[in-house]
């Protein structure tokens, strides 16, 4: 059995605009199959992409708070002239510079139209091959335990593991990857940004939910009521999903 991450899910007081911002960002398509607005490679839905990460944007009624989210997306570039070019389009795009705290660094950090952070990053040879999105990247308090329970619920490969850090990517090699990182801050807030799971064809997805919670994952109730995924808290309280596979 195993979950592999699908979706970057974002909440919105408007989806349908948030997603159009994010398709432009990321060279995309943004499609409407229901409520939601689902973000993924041009040529067609195709769900799950067999290689890509891809977003979707769920509209909700409350406002993004101005707590800093504990999940973002990193925006991969290929050379300074395409960093400074894609900071550009995606100012004229709807986003505005944001201060996390981040100081002098080589990358730029953004917020989408409604204040949701992203990183814009300088090139850097390891993203090269990711495409759009680098890496998704979670803040927490304890990447060596991040990276315990992150390695067992799904079937990504763990590059990397410090005290500050634990990086994972799928083990195909393709894709963004996903990174945990050391950060001082604390939970204060539901989260805005977080990443969906989805067990493969003929798991039994009650199985998994099973599993995760026999691995430290929590019920999570955000009066979701009565729906096909499940929703839950890894043991530092990053809100995640298990889908119903297809």
């Amino acid at each position: 059995m195993a979950l592999r991450p699908v979706m970057v899910n974002i909440k919105a007081l408007d989806g349908s605009a948030v997603g159009r911002f994010w398709a432009e960002a990321l060279g995309w398509s943004a499609y409407s199959p229901g409520v939601t607005t689902y973000v993924g490679p041009v040529g067609g839905l195709v769900w799950p992409d067999p290689v890509f990460v891809c977003v979707d944007v769920v509209p909700v009624p409350e406002p993004k708070t101005t707590a800093k989210n504990r999940v973002h997306l990193d925006l991969a570039t290929t050379s300074a002239a395409h960093q400074a070019e894609l900071v550009a389009r995606l100012k004229a795009l709807g986003a505005t510079p944001a201060h996390v705290g981040q100081g002098d660094v080589p990358w730029t950090v953004l917020a989408d139209p409604e204040g949701n952070e992203f990183c814009v990053l300088e090139p850097r040879d390891i993203y090269r091959d990711t495409g759009p999105i680098a890496a998704v990247v979670v803040d927490c308090a304890d990447p060596q335990a991040m990276a315990r329970f992150w390695g067992e619920a799904m079937d990504w490969t763990l590059h990397e593991v410090t005290d500050e850090h634990a990086v994972f990517r799928s083990a195909k090699g393709v894709g963004p990857y996903l990174e945990f990182l050391r950060t001082p801050d604390v939970r204060t807030v539901p989260d805005r940004v977080h990443l969906d799971l989805l067990p493969y064809p003929g798991d039994d997805k009650a199985a998994e939910v099973d599993r995760l919670r026999a691995l430290g994952a929590t019920d999570l109730d955000l009066g979701q009521g009565d729906v096909p995924w499940t929703c839950l808290a890894d043991p530092e309280g990053h809100e995640f999903c298990v889908l119903a596979p297809s």
